[in-house]
């Protein structure tokens, strides 16, 4: 009997804040007529490897495995998109992407290929919006971006054409199935704002265990909206059963001076994998937590107005601020983005000539160094680079 009631009153507390929504949101202006947008852009590159790692290092980046000497065209990413407005408070996002091939840490691939290996698209987005749950807050059900960076740090990067942000690099989710709030703390000016989301961790793949991954930021713009802070956590267990706890958990922190004509900014992660690497020694194997960390910096301006653009960024990456070199002669990783025996500097500048609004034209350089934490090795093996050279376009439709 008391489960009866305690369900009873929870099904009139939903159905009186339902009707009390409907109320407050019925249409007065007749004049709205639901209506949609097909959009997209494409990126790509004509490219020339300059040299190649020894070792074929950095399994999370895309030039690992070539050889030198190596040039081509290629398309990096490829969107259509289309937005729908059903109702004045709701609306509908769907996102099909092709996207570049990517050999990770363990061998295996990230790109969009088929069987035979032509490019193809997959649905990155499908979801459905509630705007204004609650005053100055969406409710986002579905496929749809994190909080991880696409919504804060992309933007203001700008150049996700040229290169992913540091934690995209290592494969922080950017999209996943789930739920999520997207709100400000003041409507009117946007200048407080939050997200917070929580999906299944496997991006574009099905659920594949009974865990889920936590994500959310706060975020604070200052100076008519100049300079910006982001801060940023999440969480996921990969392995929660006896004998192993395997988990990941990111902090990071985003700064950034933003105007339509000089913008510079930085941003810095620590991610905890509990028991997350593997110790190797005389044959024996202990499993080991680790601490991977990273910081970005980077600077964008005008050289001249609406016609040249110019961009430069350096990274630094330790993938294991614990790493034993007297204990254990190497290491494995159990995550597929983090190498654990290699720090990485990653360099890239380049000029972004616009001819016409939504075209660019960027040559630019790729330069990714590779430094072994390992005691027993020297010369190449203990440091080389990829290094490319490129002339990347970039446009975009429907915006």
């Amino acid at each position: 009997m008391y489960f009866q009631k305690k369900w009873l009153f929870l099904l009139i507390v939903v159905f009186l804040f339902i009707t009390q929504i409907a109320a407050q949101e019925k249409v007065a202006d007749t004049a709205f007529k639901p209506s949609g947008k097909l959009w997209g852009y494409t990126y790509g590159d004509y490219y020339y490897k300059a040299h190649a790692d020894t070792l074929n290092r950095g399994g999370a980046n895309q030039y690992t495995g070539i050889e030198k000497g190596r040039n081509a065209f290629q398309i990096r990413r490829a969107y259509l998109g289309y937005n729908y407005d059903i109702h004045p408070k709701f609306s509908a996002e769907l996102l099909l992407a092709a996207e570049d091939n990517v050999v990770t840490a363990n061998g295996t691939t990230t790109g969009d290929l088929t069987i035979d290996n032509k490019f193809t698209f997959y649905i990155k987005y499908a979801n459905l919006r509630w705007k204004n749950i609650w005053k100055g807050t969406d409710l986002v059900v579905g496929q749809q971006s994190t909080p991880a960076f696409s919504l804060v740090v992309d933007p203001i990067w700008s150049y996700r054409s040229i290169e992913r942000t540091i934690t995209d690099i290592r494969r922080t989710p950017s999209f996943d199935l789930g739920v999520g709030l997207q709100g400000k703390f003041d409507p009117e000016t946007g200048n407080l704002g939050y997200n917070i989301f929580v999906g299944n961790g496997t991006a574009a793949r099905p659920e594949n265990d009974k865990y889920k991954w936590f994500g959310g930021d706060v975020y604070a713009k200052f100076f008519d909206k100049k300079l910006v802070f982001d801060l940023y956590a999440d969480y996921q267990r990969l392995n929660w059963n006896p004998g192993l706890h395997h988990s990941m958990n990111m902090i990071k922190g985003f700064a950034a001076y933003t105007t339509p004509a000089f913008t510079a900014g930085v941003e810095a992660f620590i991610n905890h994998g509990k028991n997350d690497v593997i110790g190797v020694r005389d044959g024996i194997n202990d499993t080991l937590s680790a601490n991977a960390t990273g910081i970005s910096t980077f600077v964008r301006g005008v050289v001249v107005k609406d016609k040249l653009n110019f961009f430069a960024r350096f990274d630094t990456y330790n993938p294991d601020t614990k790493y034993n070199a007297v204990d254990y002669q190497s290491y494995k990783g159990l995550s597929a983005s983090y190498e654990p025996n290699n720090k990485e500097h990653f360099i890239t500048a380049g000029l972004d000539f616009t001819p016409i609004k939504n075209v660019h034209v960027m040559p630019n350089i790729w330069y990714n160094r590779y430094i072994s934490k390992r005691t027993d090795v020297t010369g190449p093996f203990k440091q080389d680079y990829d290094l490319v050279y490129r002339i990347t376009f970039f446009y975009v439709y429907g915006r």
